[in-house]
């Protein structure tokens, strides 16, 4: 391989390892304050035990995603010197905010909120996971603010070949930003309510009797239920302001290749970008063209409009479909269960274990939309702005596949402890109550 695709596999790598502990921190803090709030309020041993549990999740979920985020930053001067230089002038404050923002809130109260619980007063206490919360979200608004501009660049010029800020609020309101907040946001309550409902299923398997666990099953199946259908929904204002201004990425999300009227939305084929078709194609006719021009006859500009200068079309056309139908089997397992959570009755062993197999399912989710959102911007780093092959250093291949092999151990290592330890810390709450 190229010193270009390794790069780009080894940022790639970095980035899906990275994006996994975010969704759950920045949704998970707001869930812990819940909990501290109703055992404050209640007095209820119930909310003492899910939080006791839940915040050692948390703390670990934190550290992985703090270690595996310093690594990530090093690569832009590493690897992707160009990128920088081109538009440091924007994503260096951007991401110093985000820095600030993780030292300055997170780090300051993150001590309080994990190890002086006993310490202080349940008021202090409180503002400790609180201010936590804000400092999480705000790290991830900074993060998702820079890379929405990287999708729908605004707010500035350029002067011998590099950005220079003309308007701030341009760039930090850019077109993209408020879909891909949201998207974004909705996704991580959606992986912890995923998150809340396998574990405390798993739980439930060991201990029958566990108060907490089903307290917390339902809570998890109540925000999917709640969460699910909204992130459906807004998948297509995400998908109508994709249009807008990369229209190039849903030509290739749905395989459409050619500029035409009553566009069919393609539900599964097998993309050939050398032939410009789609082999064994399943379609539901006019779909692609109700959905973006909400006209059965509109018209929907396809790859042939963007010659090559579009992405890679099997990547972002499978990826859209893991995502979505991924999406669908949240929404059909969460409405199920809601049934019985409704009826008080007992949960059948199959749907036990199906919603076990949905513990992680929020990352498969999120990981699938984050690589349409960025494979789909190829061939640029910066949408029209700077190509992705000409941001990258001249770093050996060797060094490269050597760091990437190694990186790729690590994370490999680092995922199955991390889900181990989850799983078992879990079972050994389950074990050590008394179902009270």
């Amino acid at each position: 391989m190229s010193s270009f695709i390794l790069a780009r596999i080894l940022f790639a790598s970095t980035i899906t390892f990275h994006i996994l502990f975010p969704t759950i921190n920045i949704a998970l803090a707001w869930v812990l304050l819940y909990f501290n709030h109703k055992f404050n309020k209640t007095k209820d041993k119930v909310w003492d035990e899910a939080y006791s549990l839940w915040v050692k999740i948390f703390a670990i979920s934190f550290t992985f995603g703090a270690v595996s985020g310093i690594f990530m930053s090093f690569q832009f001067g590493t690897n992707w010197p160009g990128y920088m230089k081109t538009v440091g002038n924007i994503a260096g404050p951007l991401l110093s905010y985000e820095v600030m923002t993780a030292f300055f809130l997170e780090a300051t109260f993150l001590g309080i909120m994990l190890f002086a619980r006993s310490k202080v007063s349940k008021l202090l206490h409180s503002i400790s996971i609180l201010v936590v919360s804000i400092g999480v979200t705000l790290s991830g608004f900074w993060i998702l603010t820079l890379n929405s501009w990287m999708q729908s660049p605004r707010g500035f010029i350029m002067i011998d070949g590099v950005a220079h800020v003309k308007s701030w609020f341009e760039i930090i309101f850019n077109p993209t930003m408020p879909y891909t907040v949201t998207h974004m946001f909705l996704a991580c309550l959606i992986t912890v309510a995923c998150l809340l409902i396998g574990i405390s299923t798993f739980q439930l398997l060991i201990n029958k009797i566990y108060k907490s666990a089903t307290v917390i099953r339902n809570l998890g199946i109540k925000m999917a239920v709640i969460l699910v259908p909204s992130q459906i929904l807004f998948g297509d204002l995400v998908g109508l302001n994709a249009y807008k201004n990369q229209p190039a990425k849903v030509a290739a999300l749905e395989a459409n290749w050619e500029t035409s009227k009553a566009v069919p939305t393609v539900l599964f084929a097998w993309p050939d970008e050398k032939m410009k078709k789609n082999h064994y194609a399943i379609e539901i006719p006019k779909l692609t063209s109700i959905l973006l021009t909400h006209d059965s006859n509109g018209e929907v500009k396809g790859l042939n409009e963007f010659k090559n200068n579009h992405p890679p079309v099997k990547p972002v056309f499978f990826a859209f479909r893991i995502m979505v139908g991924t999406g669908f089997l949240m929404l059909f397992l969460s409405l199920i269960s809601y049934v019985y959570v409704y009826r008080k009755k007992q949960f059948p062993f199959f749907i036990n274990i199906g919603l076990i197999g949905m513990t992680f399912s929020g990352w498969i989710a999120t990981i699938s939309g984050w690589y349409v959102a960025e494979i789909g911007r190829q061939p640029y780093l910066v949408y029209g702005l700077l190509k992705t092959k000409d941001a990258v250093s001249s770093t050996s291949t060797g060094i490269l596949a050597s760091t990437l092999s190694t990186v790729l151990i690590l994370y490999g290592v680092s995922l199955i402890l991390f889900i181990y330890t989850i799983f078992k810390m879990s079972k050994s709450a389950a074990k050590n109550s008394g179902g009270d």
